[in-house]
């Protein structure tokens, strides 16, 4: 999702910010910008820091403008307890980490990271509720120190690091995929639309991530011809050097030409990167992390039916106490009135879940249009603007080249 800045209005799943949270005559903002990445330590310890930059009128924060210093774990931390917190919201996912230590530090991994944690941290500004998180404010006002504090103390699910973390999210997935193709057959939900959503989901990431696989040998195809022109300039000017008079100086021409499209190339395929590929490549992070959230429901759903049950369970069990005027009576009236009152909380937060998902679904589908939409306008125009600068480059040579022929 390409959105850069938040405001009260954009893409909050039909929520938005009300007005009265601002005493001012402007309207409500949370414009949120991660910047001027930084290598910091040495060796294995090494690791990117970034600035982030948050701008906004919200009473609840300290001031208009706040700096804090925040590295890749700030934001898994950020990501994971949103996860725990808001079951049934689509949590926006986070970039994978790089293990291979040739690219951690390039500057083009560096600078694809960076656009995708301000993509993560806006995504949640701009969601109705997730921007109402004292988690996010925390992250996005807490000095070092105290960012440092809130990771460590964390229990739990937090505790994790963040592999394990992806491992758990695997897990679950591959859970919610064996329940789609018939592996297993725990207890699951009858619901034709339920049944439709986990198609949709399911498929999207099929035909997501054979969009990018492709997107990916495009860039790789740019970036191969480049190399190509650019080591023929190079051999064609040699050989230019080599002839005199009109020979030479074509030939030169030709390897200046062929350099100079091997420049345009490169760069063309750098757009591509980053303007093509990452976003398709976002979107399979983005049903990744929605799979996720139907594993939260499947699991809602399980709890509240084994619930029901154990409550018939235990019924019986009480209706035969009460028969015999057995001494365990009380104590399994006691019990049984705890589990009513749990498959109680259990419903609502199933109804809940299913509320949400029916919302975020939604708002899902209305932005994946607008940033495929963008996307693929990206795509073209960088092809056109290829294709154009690359026939302009050869068209100036043919007259000369046309007079040698000739000759």
């Amino acid at each position: 999702m390409q959105q850069r800045s938040s405001t009260g209005g954009g893409g909050g799943g039909g929520g938005g910010l009300q007005s009265p949270r601002s005493p001012s005559s402007q309207p409500p903002y949370l414009s949120i910008s991660v910047t001027d990445p930084a290598k910091m330590g040495n060796g294995v310890q090494a690791y990117i820091s970034y600035k982030v930059i948050t701008k906004t009128n919200f009473p609840e924060y300290q001031g208009p403008e706040k700096i804090v210093i925040r590295r890749y774990n700030d934001f898994v931390w950020l990501r994971d307890r949103l996860f725990e917190k808001y079951k049934g919201i689509f949590i926006p996912p986070l970039p994978e980490k790089s293990t291979v230590e040739k690219f951690r530090f390039s500057a083009e991994f560096i600078e694809m990271r960076r656009q995708a944690l301000d993509t993560f941290v806006n995504r949640i500004a701009l969601h109705h509720e997730l921007q109402q998180s004292e988690d996010l404010r925390t992250f996005l006002q807490a000095d070092e120190q105290t960012m440092e504090r809130a990771r460590s103390q964390d229990t739990g699910i937090f505790k994790r690091k963040p592999s394990d973390l992806m491992q758990i999210f695997r897990d679950v997935q591959s859970k919610v995929s064996d329940v789609v193709l018939g592996k297993e057959k725990p207890v699951e939900e009858t619901n034709p639309e339920y049944e439709k959503l986990k198609r949709y989901i399911f498929e999207l990431e099929d035909h997501l991530a054979e969009a990018q696989k492709h997107a990916y040998r495009l860039v790789k195809r740019h970036r191969e011809l480049g190399q190509s022109l650019a080591d023929f300039g190079k051999a064609i000017k040699l050989l230019g050097a080599c002839e005199g008079d009109a020979l030479g100086t074509a030939f030169s021409e030709l390897g200046a030409k062929s350099e100079m499209l091997s420049i345009k190339l490169q760069k063309e395929a750098h757009h591509l990167l980053m303007n093509f590929e990452e976003p398709l490549k976002d979107y399979v992070r983005a049903v990744q992390s929605i799979k996720g959230t139907i594993a939260e429901r499947a699991n809602a759903f399980r709890q509240q039916v084994e619930l029901v049950e154990t409550i018939k369970l235990k019924e019986i069990d009480l209706n035969k106490y009460r028969l015999t005027r057995s001494e365990k009576t009380l104590e399994a009236e006691h019990e049984y009135e705890e589990l009513k009152a749990d498959s109680e909380e259990a419903t609502k937060r199933f109804e809940n879940i299913v509320r949400l998902m029916n919302e975020e679904i939604v708002r899902f589908q209305e932005q994946k249009t607008q940033d495929m939409g963008l996307a693929f306008h990206e795509f073209a125009k960088g092809q056109a603007r290829l294709a154009n600068g690359i026939a302009d480059a050869w068209r100036s040579l043919l007259p000369k080249l046309e007079t040698l022929s000739s000759s």
